[in-house]
């Protein structure tokens, strides 16, 4: 965050520049932002704080929440200010919730919060108020658990989405079936479709790079083939997928980064060293894994079929 600018208008001592001080201390602490009532608390006056308004000390960012003299706040800012507007006893929620608990690989666009107050949701904060608020200390805020956030992301998800989220917090060491049973409510909307997720739990779904890994992995669901371990460390490498017992490995090429001379004369030396090793190499592209998935699952189990021992 920028350094707060001059405030030559107030007197350079007395209790003006001690409620500076205070305010500038509360809003680094927060990342750049803070509330009406903690400006007031710090001991500016509400028409210090029209004043500060007026001069671009402090910049509006949700209603009686301002970022102190910058636009540019620090990400756990843009949190806190969330928070701050939708009061005591709030914390991150749905998606935000996701993102910090790596349940998810991507942020959401606006805060999602819960809140015990009558706050409304603004612009870029989306405010839920359940009946019930759980909340747990994760680093340095207030989180819904990780059961619960699951409960309410999975409505909003696809449900291959939420099979990645339920991997990836098996991956966290964040899954308790218990209290996921205790949140799946029976008629909450999105119970059925975590239910059929659980069914279908793959926790490999989260050590996969790339929607192309995917996919190989629901082409063997598909076709009933044992799944591979996903970016294991071969040597110095780490192919696409393993099957150990079978020595095979399955590289994937996706098309832009497998395209190239230069990538393809690596792709080759790669294979080399797998087969120096004593491993068998299949290499698909995304039109084989997409088009021709009946054939790629046919020579998989057959070289799995010829190289596992009895």
């Amino acid at each position: 965050m920028g350094s707060l600018p001059q405030l030559s208008p107030f007197p350079s001592e007395g209790w003006s520049r001690m409620a500076t001080e205070r305010i500038r201390s509360v809003a680094e602490a927060q990342g750049g932002v803070i509330s009406r009532q903690q400006l007031l608390d710090c001991g500016l006056t509400s028409t210090g704080v029209a004043r500060w308004v007026k001069r671009g000390w402090l910049i509006r960012r949700h209603p009686a929440v301002y970022a102190l003299g910058h636009t540019a706040i620090l990400p756990h800012g843009r949190l806190t200010a969330a928070l701050l507007h939708s009061g005591a006893g709030s914390g991150l929620a749905h998606g935000t919730a996701a993102y910090r608990w790596k349940i998810a690989k991507e942020d959401s666009v606006a805060v999602h919060v819960v809140a015990a107050a009558r706050a409304r949701s603004t612009e870029g904060v989306i405010v839920h108020h359940p009946r019930r608020i759980e909340l747990v200390r994760h680093e340095q805020f207030l989180l819904t658990s990780p059961s619960q956030t699951l409960m309410d992301i999975a409505p909003s998800c696809r449900e291959f989405e939420l099979r990645q989220a339920l991997a990836n917090a098996d991956f966290e060491k964040l899954l308790d079936p218990d209290a996921l049973r205790s949140v799946m409510g029976k008629g909450h909307p999105g119970s059925a479709k975590l239910r059929r997720v659980i069914g279908k739990h793959m926790p490999e779904l989260a050590e996969t790079l790339s929607p192309l890994e995917d996919m190989m992995l629901l082409l063997c669901e598909r076709y009933r083939i044992p799944l591979p371990i996903p970016n294991p460390e071969v040597g110095p490498h780490k192919p696409d997928g393993l099957w150990p017992e079978a020595m095979l490995i399955v590289e994937l090429d996706g098309g832009g980064n497998h395209s190239s001379p230069t990538q393809r004369r690596v792709d080759a030396e790669r294979d080399m060293q797998y087969r120096s090793l004593g491993f068998v190499v299949l290499r698909y592209t995304y039109w084989q894994v997409k088009r021709q998935g009946a054939a790629v699952a046919a020579e998989i189990v057959a070289t799995i079929a010829s190289r596992t021992p009895a």
